[in-house]
């Protein structure tokens, strides 16, 4: 059961635009685990097996990245949770234990054969968070690699080598008004050891993990079947936790991006969520409530906030 007092709620105010949203991480994890690690990690494992196109894809020139990515992952799992994690060196080899799923992995660092997939491929299969890895270089950031699993409707077999402005330039207003510059500019400038850390939000007709845009034939639908009667158990508010690093390595930054999901009943128990969240939909533009794909629901939902924050 999704724990109502630990949910990521991602809002400031009762007016929502388009924004670098990104404040200091305080604790400097790249991940997180949660009490539905083993059915994340047994559905990620699946749809990389059956998938792998669609939810592996990498550059040859980011092995060493991937390395590096491995190594921070590692790190930050057996240091936050080492009753979970734990690592053992001998002689160069490494031998990873994941108690949870009761695993171990014998490879060396930085030797690719000793691994049956990607580093990058190996380590996510560990954690919950999906992993992007965007490479700098001339005076830009591109995806280069990434285990993508549970994207909100976008595609990382048709993202991978773009370019930050490429990927972000269907969102409307964003060019526009400067944002993509603006935020491109602030990731250029991070340094090494100074993480950050943002949330991004939207709304789900149902509560599915998977909202890959290959698969939207199978979700899509989902968002005219709304009813006042059934939104409060259909409809989940979708808030990915997006964890920035860059790594000194490779001069590249990881984002690690885990997904909350939470039924509007769960979150209507938050009376202040209830009233807020009311009136950022109630005021929200056209633009961003098409993109965000809830404009043929939004009214249902906002009617049931309605009742809900009078009944408190």
């Amino acid at each position: 059961m999704v724990n109502v007092d630990s949910f990521p709620y991602p809002f400031k105010g009762e007016v929502y635009r388009y924004s670098n949203n990104s404040v200091p991480l305080d604790e400097p994890s790249s991940v997180e685990v949660t009490s539905s690690y083993q059915k994340e990690i047994k559905l990620k494992r699946e749809l990389l097996m059956h998938h792998p196109e669609r939810c592996f894809q990498s550059q040859r020139h980011t092995l060493k990245a991937q390395w590096e990515i491995t190594e921070l992952v590692i790190q930050h799992l057996t240091t936050y949770y080492p009753q979970q994690f734990s690592l053992d060196k001998n002689e160069g080899e490494w031998t990873f234990h994941n108690h949870i799923l009761n695993e171990q992995t014998t490879f060396i660092l930085g030797d690719a054969s000793t691994l049956s997939m990607e580093p990058l491929d190996f380590i996510g299969r560990h954690v919950q968070e999906d992993l992007i890895f965007m490479m700098q270089r001339d005076g830009d950031l591109y995806l280069d690699a990434g285990q993508l699993c549970f994207p909100a409707n976008w595609s990382l077999a048709f993202n991978t080598g773009m370019s930050f402005k490429e990927i972000h330039k269907p969102i409307p207003g964003f060019k526009e008004e400067g944002l993509d510059q603006r935020i491109l500019t602030f990731l250029m400038r991070m340094e090494a050891g100074d993480p950050w850390v943002r949330r991004n939000w939207s709304l789900m007709a149902g509560n599915r993990l998977d909202t890959s845009l290959e698969t939207f034939d199978q979700w899509g639908k989902n968002r005219s079947l709304v009813t006042g009667e059934n939104a409060g158990e259909f409809v989940h508010l979708r808030v990915e936790v997006q964890k920035l690093f860059r790594l000194p390595g490779s001069n590249g930054l990881l984002f690690t991006i885990h997904t909350h999901l939470l039924s509007l009943e769960k979150f209507t128990r938050n009376p202040e969520w209830t009233v807020e969240f009311y009136q950022i939909l109630q005021e929200l533009p056209s633009h961003i409530s098409d993109y965000k794909g809830i404009s043929l629901f939004q009214d249902v939902v906002i009617e049931y906030l309605n009742k809900k924050r009078v009944m408190k």
